[in-house]
């Protein structure tokens, strides 16, 4: 079975973001960086089928030469090949990124049985780029999975519904995209680290092409503080406690 997975590098899931002063840009001087973690689990994912199917693997990313950090992170958990669609770094929509890897996936010396796509990435949240590539190739294509299990040339993806499971079952070739917690994802070995230092990348420049979409600026959220309001002290507090237990229904 020959499995792609497609990744992207995003700031650090937590890190504070800064914008550029002309607020068209994310300040990267002090900014690490790191995979979705959505799609940090489609990589596990994509080892353990390996480990159970047999088969290659192939981690895909289009970005900055930047990138290539994140291949060989998950390359050193165990994934064979690496592909970087190499950009100058800026600014990508969904519509030209699928357009992207559409190009890429058709450029490979072997056919896709499947493709594993984080659901959303951790930076734009978009969910689409892995539907518009399915929508390109017509393939069958379940969104938000948290359990997998292939067989007999069919994929059996479930997703968490409230009160149970949803379960859809697929032919393969097929396009999935995975929800953080359908594993835990493993930490690369020192010897894997190693052999992931020294493997080539394969890199390539696709032709970024418009997808109608213009950026104006970007704009943080506002930021919520949290703080804590002293009620009193010793015994004359307990009633101002009943007070706010009974305002948030407790009591």
């Amino acid at each position: 079975m020959n499995i792609l997975i497609c990744v992207k590098r995003v700031p650090a899931t937590g890190a504070k973001i800064i914008l550029t002063a002309d607020e068209q840009d994310i300040d990267t001087r002090h900014l690490g960086f790191t995979i979705s973690p959505h799609e940090e689990c489609a990589v596990e994912e994509a080892i353990r089928l390996k480990e159970t199917h047999g088969g290659t693997t192939t981690v895909l990313t289009l970005g900055p030469e930047a990138a290539t950090e994140q291949l060989r992170f998950a390359l050193a958990q165990g994934i064979d090949r690496a592909v970087l669609l190499e950009t100058d770094g800026g600014d990508w929509g969904p519509q030209a990124t699928a357009q992207a890897i559409v190009e890429a996936i058709r450029a490979q010396p072997e056919p896709v049985d499947l493709l594993l796509f984080g659901n959303e990435s951790a930076d734009s949240g978009g969910y689409q780029v892995g539907i518009r590539v399915a929508q390109a190739f017509d393939l069958p294509c379940v969104t938000g999975i948290k359990a997998l299990e292939i067989k007999n040339g069919r994929a059996i993806a479930k997703r968490e519904v409230p009160g149970g499971w949803e379960v859809n079952e697929v032919p393969l070739p097929a396009v999935l995209t995975v929800k953080e917690g359908i594993n835990l994802p493993r930490y690369p070995s020192l010897p894997g680290r190693l052999r992931a230092k020294k493997a080539q990348i394969e890199q390539a420049k696709p032709q970024h092409s418009d997808d109608g979409l213009e950026k104006v600026r970007l704009k943080t959220p506002v930021e919520q503080h949290k703080g804590a309001e002293i009620l009193g002290r010793g015994p004359e507090a307990a009633s101002k406690v009943v007070e706010v237990l009974k305002k948030v229904g407790v009591i």
